[in-house]
């Protein structure tokens, strides 16, 4: 695994679910929030949102479920009960603290790309004290297209400087991994319990599958 970084100037993370464990709570809140309006979850629905913005998964359920909300009121509901589950209840990824250092030690650039809304990210990174060893952080929201579009990935490149060829991904989820390799980058998968039954497809889409960052320590 070591080679895989000895040509790569720049890694990008995705958030949830591959830097840190938290893709367990978006369920726990669809379902508080769907039952708010007398709506039933399904599982289906993670499936169909995946790698959409922030925006994109407000309009979808404003669309989908007949929400009477406006987007900016749902987004801010969705914003209050998570936020304090980023600073309480998500930890990092197995190594992914370590692995960050390696990286810096290295003078190998940093960075997020992620679909989620910026105050959930800063709570996120403020609570395990990581920003310090990321270069950029990127949110869906600051380009066109969310993932499986590769804006977001073209998008962190251009902010750290790096030509998207020299650049190294780390995807949870198949959508995110297909925006990374339509941004012409190296794309590794990270194991995830939420998306264990993708994992075949994830193996096939993906350029290499990690269990966690153990193998780059």
């Amino acid at each position: 695994m070591q080679k895989l970084l000895s040509d790569r100037e720049a890694v990008i993370f995705d958030l949830d679910g591959t830097l840190v464990d938290s893709m367990w709570m978006w369920t726990d809140i669809d379902i508080e929030y769907l039952s708010r309006f007398g709506k039933p979850f399904s599982r289906a629905l993670q499936k169909t949102i995946e790698g959409m913005s922030f925006t994109e998964t407000a309009i979808y359920f404003k669309e989908h479920f007949s929400i009477p909300d406006s987007i900016e009121q749902i987004k801010g509901d969705w914003v209050s009960m998570s936020v304090e589950k980023y600073k309480h209840e998500v930890p990092l990824k197995p190594h992914a603290g370590e692995f960050l250092r390696e990286l810096k030690k290295r003078g190998i650039r940093t960075g997020i790309a992620t679909s989620n809304y910026k105050e959930m990210v800063d709570a996120c990174l403020d609570s395990l004290s990581i920003r310090g060893l990321l270069d950029v952080v990127c949110t869906a929201c600051e380009v066109k297209r969310g993932k499986p579009s590769p804006d977001i990935y073209l998008y962190a490149a251009d902010k750290l400087k790096v030509d998207p060829g020299r650049c190294l991904v780390f995807e949870d989820i198949p959508a995110g991994i297909r925006a990374g390799k339509a941004a012409g980058m190296l794309v590794g998968a990270v194991a995830d319990e939420f998306s264990r039954d993708m994992e075949p497809e994830k193996k096939e889409l993906s350029d290499f599958f990690i269990e966690d960052y153990s193998v780059f320590l």
